[in-house]
């Protein structure tokens, strides 16, 4: 159940702090008093777009507090965990969202910020929610379907059959589309076949452009690397003054120091380490100078590598390894396109037993959907009856479908003659506004056993009908208060009074500022809230009021 509700600052609302019992809570007011603030609360609560403009004028910000505290946990557990947040302790659920009207906008969960979707699926688990348009929902026949898996409680075939039916259709749509490429035109396999063999005669290597091009380099500039090896062996060794020689004279100048003088021998310890160096240097420039000698004919073997290496950069990709990758990949294409046939056989079988898996889990569910439809739409019927329709005919009714979809084999429609003599229609078709609201509350009394959202919430749904239905209404309403949390907001006397708990909207004027306020109402003062809203005469109706609470 909702425990505790706090908002600040939204809308009428300053600083309101709003502790809930279990059962029927009834909430009354004034027209304009503020009782929609709850509701727009309870939305952000559950993830619904926050709307700046409901923050109260000349502040910043509003925040929306919600504790809830749970029979079972698993389901929203799943969800934080999933979502790296630790699980509920002591069934105890807080849900936080701040909405800035600079639009940085924030939400936590047991004070960790969420996203926004994680608050939308954890919302669904809490909260079910019903405005006075919100039976609408009752039209969609997805939805009528929903609600009678959830009579009969086959969610784990039912994520089995989907499972398998997505399957199927992965499998179909695989099958489409290789027969649409199996139109691919000859002059596509040709030209694959053609840059097949053209890549192949080139006998590539990885990396090889690069080593042809430094090759190439080399033997494009084999004169002046010669003249380079010249120069260098001439200041080296070949030259009238060199620097082997100059090293050799020096050489002699530090023996002579170190026989006068030994200890200077440490200052010399790296020259013959220099001098080494130098002379291998000299030998090494020698054999390069001697390796730069190219033949013409390798030389125009580079160049015709090398052209023959552009054009296939050109045709298709800018290195070697590229264009074997893309050899690679046409080779991939051609293989898919000419073993086709053996794909096609492949998909078709996959597609046998695929559908033979959706037909078991399907018929399963058919089977349990054709035994339970009568006993909902019956049951249905029976608290139509108690809402006022003494001889309405309800019917759940089951046509196939040509092929499997994703919710099964057949397609669920309520059908319904709210009066004798008329024949069943689509409900869709049949109701008016204030009789939906009714048909929408047989259903979620018909559904109460199933339904695990432990807070329901009826933003007033009694609208458009009579006094008499009213109470009806308001007495389907307390039992279903015996199974869930059930919030009333309700313009009707009948409906409050049938309350386990009422509060009361208020709105008032303070310092030239507009508030509202919600509190809880008991003895007389629930005799006045129920005498205002039945009106007439102060006497008559506090006895009015007095004879609804006796019940």
């Amino acid at each position: 159940m909702l425990s505790l509700l706090k908002i600040k600052n939204l809308a009428l609302v300053d600083d309101l702090t709003w502790e809930l019992a279990p059962g029927l809570i009834g909430v009354t007011g004034e027209t304009g008093a503020g009782k929609s603030i709850i509701v727009g609360a309870l939305k952000l609560i559950l993830g619904e777009r926050a709307d700046r403009t409901l923050i109260r004028t000349g502040e910043d910000t509003c925040t929306v507090e919600a504790s809830f505290h749970l029979r079972d946990t698993h389901a929203i557990d799943a969800i934080l965990t999933e979502a790296g947040l630790e699980p509920c302790e002591n069934n105890e659920l807080l849900v936080k969202r701040v909405v800035s009207i600079s639009g940085a906008n924030k939400q936590f969960v047991n004070c960790s910020p969420v996203t926004i979707q994680v608050l939308k699926s954890i919302g669904e688990f809490l909260v079910d929610l019903h405005g006075p348009h919100d039976h609408q929902s009752l039209n969609s026949r997805d939805r009528q379907i929903e609600m009678l898996d959830k009579y009969i409680g086959i969610e784990e075939p039912i994520q089995k059959y989907t499972l398998a039916w997505r399957s199927w259709r992965t499998a179909l749509s695989d099958l489409e589309e290789l027969q649409s490429s199996e139109r691919a035109s000859q002059q596509q396999i040709d030209m694959l076949r053609h840059q097949i063999e053209e890549i192949s005669n080139a006998s590539l290597k990885p990396g090889e452009d690069e080593e042809i091009e430094a090759k190439h380099r080399i033997a494009a500039n084999g004169a002046r690397l010669a003249e380079l090896c010249g120069g260098l062996t001439e200041r080296l060794s070949d030259g009238e003054t060199n620097i082997l020689e100059a090293l050799r004279e020096l050489g002699k100048m530090i023996h002579d120091l170190e026989k006068i003088d030994p200890t200077s021998a440490r200052l010399f310890e790296e020259f013959e380490s220099a001098q080494i160096a130098l002379r291998e240097m000299e030998t090494n420039i020698r054999d390069y100078a001697d390796e730069l000698e190219i033949d013409p004919r390798e030389f125009t073997r580079l160049e015709d590598r090398m052209a023959a290496l552009q054009t296939l950069k050109r045709k298709y990709a800018p290195t070697v390894t590229e264009i074997l990758a893309y050899q690679a990949d046409c080779e991939a294409k051609l293989a898919r396109i000419e073993g086709r046939a053996e794909e096609i056989e492949r998909l078709q079988t996959l597609i046998t037993q695929r559908r033979a898996d959706v037909d078991k889990a399907g018929k399963a569910i058919s089977k349990k959907r054709a035994d339970a439809a009568p006993k909902l739409g019956k049951e249905i019927a029976t608290h139509l009856a108690d809402l006022g329709f003494k001889r309405s005919v309800f019917e759940v009714h089951l046509a196939p479908l040509p092929e499997p979809q994703k919710h099964g084999f057949e397609e669920v429609d309520f059908l319904f003659a709210p009066n004798p003599g008329e024949p069943l229609k689509p409900l869709r078709l049949t109701a008016s506004s204030g009789e939906m609201s009714r048909v929408l509350l047989a259903v979620k009394s018909a559904l109460a056993r199933q339904d695990a959202v432990p807070l329901l919430v009826f933003d007033e749904i009694d609208a458009n009908v009579g006094g008499n239905i009213a109470e009806a209404v308001g007495r389907k309403m307390s039992t279903l208060g015996k199974t869930h949390q059930v919030i009333a907001i309700t313009h009707f006397p009948q409906v409050a009074s049938l309350a386990a708990s009422h509060f009361m909207v208020t709105k008032d004027v303070e310092g030239q500022r507009t508030r509202s306020t919600i509190s809880q109402v008991s003895g007389d003062q629930r005799l006045d809230e129920l005498a205002r809203m039945l009106g007439g005469s102060a006497q008559s109706a506090r006895k009015h009021a007095e004879s609804l609470l006796a019940g």
